[in-house]
């Protein structure tokens, strides 16, 4: 017979107020963001240590006023380069189509970018946390209910009790499954991404250039003085088999089809393939975003359990900082009995529905125009590249800086 719950505690069941699942941007902001209201959480992270898959993510003033609100924006800001320019090239003729500045004026004042490497992010996000807020190798396995609680069961045979449930476990969300929403859709697109580096400094400008059409869409971003990102998306055909075996070769083979700088061809030559990453990219589509339970009582999700959207927009990893600092504000308040009176299980299930109401359209309109986007960037047909090469980079580059333009607020 299967013991009861008061047997479960009686054999060690921890009683926890947050549970967050998952240690990567999302679910660090979040405990960084409860951690500075004053509301204590448990992180559960399933691998061994903080992983830092992707090597680094385009950090828009959005992000960098989320990381602000967090307490490590400064820091994150004193170690990568102020991005000043973003150029766009035609992979097919090599010329410039459009250039803009990155330090533009924006609605909320001027933009601001910076190429963060994803690991450097992620320590300081834990640094600013409480020893033993995050438990590694912390796997579950099971959901059950208790009246207002969760009842978590891991892989090693802990077992916890949660008066509040945060899945910020990635696209593959326990959490989300759990709340009904339907699985990301793949995209028909790919993504390798590598980190090229510099021991004696690599003298690239602080610029952002992206190639577009011939079949793909080619970024190069430097991060500091001795590190340089890229990526690659394409649309792969039955001929493309290799792609994922081979994976930094095969992107050298695209680029030399097409007009590529020898410099910037020396940054993807230069990546250690061992660390060359290739993934699926997949996507919420919007209607079911919007249609969905983005929380159920006392259960949310946030960043890409929420939200997996194409990476054309370079607003993946800011919108989990967004959901941090919104969710840790909302859930915060509740907790602390801010925003009214009523019972605690009363005031957490309103204050989850009030960062589920911020966070749906936003996270929408996101996943919607990163999809149009990509395919506006990456098409080969000839009528849209001629529109892109001549009209439609502007345009494009435009709408970046429009959905980077965005606040989210204070904790």
């Amino acid at each position: 017979m299967a013991p009861t719950v008061l047997q479960q505690k009686e054999a060690g069941e921890e009683d926890v107020v947050v549970v967050v699942v998952g240690a990567g941007i999302a679910g660090l902001a979040v405990a960084l963001g409860l951690h500075r209201k004053g509301v204590k959480c448990r992180v559960l992270e399933s691998s061994p240590e903080l992983r830092a898959s992707g090597f680094a993510i385009a950090t828009w003033r959005n992000a960098l006023q989320a990381l602000d609100a967090l307490g490590v924006g400064d820091k994150i800001r004193k170690c990568h380069l102020h991005l000043q320019e973003l150029q766009v090239f035609s992979s097919s003729t090599g010329e410039m189509s459009h250039t803009t500045s990155l330090n533009v004026q924006g609605k909320r004042g001027p933009n601001e970018m910076l190429c963060v490497r994803r690991d450097w992010l992620l320590r300081a996000l834990e640094e600013g946390l409480p020893s033993g807020t995050i438990r590694y190798s912390s796997k579950i396995v099971e959901i059950e209910e208790d009246g207002d609680a969760k009842i978590l069961h891991l892989a090693d045979g802990a077992i916890l009790r949660a008066k509040v449930l945060i899945g910020c476990d990635g696209v593959n969300s326990v959490v989300a499954k759990w709340l009904g929403l339907p699985k990301p859709s793949y995209s028909g697109r790919l993504a390798t991404r590598g980190l090229a580096c510099y021991p004696g400094g690599h003298g690239f400008d602080p610029k952002f250039k992206m190639f577009f059409g011939h079949g793909f869409r080619l970024g190069v971003i430097p991060c500091n003085d001795f590190d340089v990102y890229w990526f690659f998306t394409w649309s792969p055909s039955e001929h493309d088999d290799d792609a994922l075996a081979q994976k930094k070769q095969f992107v050298l083979t695209k680029l030399r089809s097409a007009e590529i700088p020898a410099e910037v061809m020396e940054v993807v030559e230069r990546s250690d393939a061992k660390h060359v990453l290739t993934a699926p990219l997949r996507f919420r589509p919007p209607l079911s975003l919007l249609l969905a339970s983005i929380s159920k009582g006392n259960v949310c999700v946030a960043g890409d359990a929420l939200h997996p959207m194409t990476p054309d927009l370079g607003q993946g990893g800011c919108a989990a900082l967004e959901d941090g600092v919104v969710l840790a504000r909302c859930l915060g308040d509740a907790i602390l009995g801010g925003g009214g009176g009523g019972a605690e299980s009363e005031r957490i299930e309103a204050g989850l529905r009030e960062y589920a109401r911020i966070r749906r359209w936003r996270s929408a309109e996101l996943i919607g125009t990163a999809y149009v986007v990509g395919f506006m960037q990456e098409s080969s047909n000839a009528v849209i590249s001629f529109l892109r090469d001549n009209w439609l980079a502007g345009a494009l580059v435009r709408k970046l800086l429009k959905m980077a333009d965005y606040y989210c607020g204070k904790l």
